[in-house]
């Protein structure tokens, strides 16, 4: 009997050393979040969700500012791996090139998680695939919400003519700007509507060239039935561009979820968008990070997301705005 209770108490012990050794860890692991720039209100809902989560996780979160610059980007990651920090997430301002400092980090055991934008050539990717040297890429299902966009862009547009489709797209280099449309023309051929893209042009993600390009395509196109915006933010600066025109064209986004978008909405500016939730992507990302330092969950190339439903006026309340 006494030799039992000498093994539960050296049991209970060792229990106890594990626990402590636990926490002990989580409160030495530093995770840290390369944003693409913190101009963008994307990407600082980003670096607040993954704050949140390390904060609650135990862990410490460095967050830091690329501005849109590769080189600062390339630097900053150079300088957390020689660091040696326990996990690093980004989002990348070049993805072809990013995927060199990711090899980087591989190499030194560091995990790396891929936020909002795939690792590789863009045009060349294959749709949802994930870097092998990844931990993880936590992002938007894009596809997914070009056809959700699609599929309003369905249910508002004129049926008694082939319909005329303007697309604001996002920076170039970007994978998304890419799955964006393709999804939202998978899902308009799967309605059967009749339509014509008249005018497709980048920008840089921001209200001011969402207006201009939209400016531009209304001035070649007066006539547009309807405008794509793959982003919320671009679709603010069309709004004005529509709204100064006089155009009845109807205004759509993904991206959306944002706290202006949303008002957008409400007061008729915009017509719909498809939630986007930045801050759930970096706590996601962040969980990630965390489970692959702890040993919970040491898995590869993992592709992570979230669902993404429509927005429109009548039903706001199911996309709270994060951003």
């Amino acid at each position: 009997m006494e030799s039992l209770i000498k093994k539960l108490r050296l049991a209970g012990l060792a229990a106890a050393s594990v626990l402590a050794m636990n926490t002990a860890s989580a409160k030495d692991i530093t995770l840290a979040y390369v944003a693409n720039s913190m101009q963008f209100p994307y990407d600082v809902a980003l670096g607040k969700g993954f704050q949140d989560a390390c904060k609650e996780l135990g862990c410490k979160a460095l967050v830091l500012d690329a501005r849109a610059s590769v080189e600062r980007q390339g630097n900053v990651i150079d300088d957390l791996i020689a660091q040696k920090v326990d996990g690093i997430a980004m989002i990348a301002v070049d993805s072809v090139v990013a995927r060199t400092w990711v090899d980087r980090a591989a190499d030194s055991n560091i995990p790396f998680v891929a936020a909002a934008v795939q690792i590789g050539d863009p045009n060349k990717v294959p749709i949802r695939q994930v870097y092998g040297k990844l931990t993880a890429l936590v992002t938007t299902d894009d596809v997914v919400a070009g056809e959700r966009a699609g599929e309003l862009a369905a249910r508002i547009l004129p049926k008694d003519h082939v319909a005329k489709i303007g697309i604001v797209e996002g920076a170039p280099g970007f994978a998304v700007v890419r799955q964006r449309t393709e999804g939202f023309k998978n899902a308009l051929e799967k309605a059967g509507v009749k339509y014509q893209i008249v005018a497709s042009q980048p920008t840089d993600w921001t209200p001011a060239k969402g207006e201009s390009v939209c400016q531009n395509m209304l001035t070649a196109n007066s006539d547009l039935d309807l405008v794509f915006s793959q982003a919320d933010d671009m679709a603010l600066g069309c709004a004005r561009a529509l709204r100064s025109s006089g155009s009845k064209a109807k205004l759509i986004a993904t991206a959306g979820g944002s706290r202006l978008g949303n008002e957008a909405i409400r007061n008729g500016g915009i017509d719909g968008s498809v939630c986007t939730r930045p801050q759930m992507v970096g706590r996601l990302a962040a969980q990630a990070l965390y489970d692959a330092v702890t040993g919970k969950n040491t898995r590869r190339a993992q592709f992570v997301t979230y669902d993404t439903p429509v927005i429109t006026k009548a039903n706001l309340t199911v996309c709270p705005a994060e951003w």
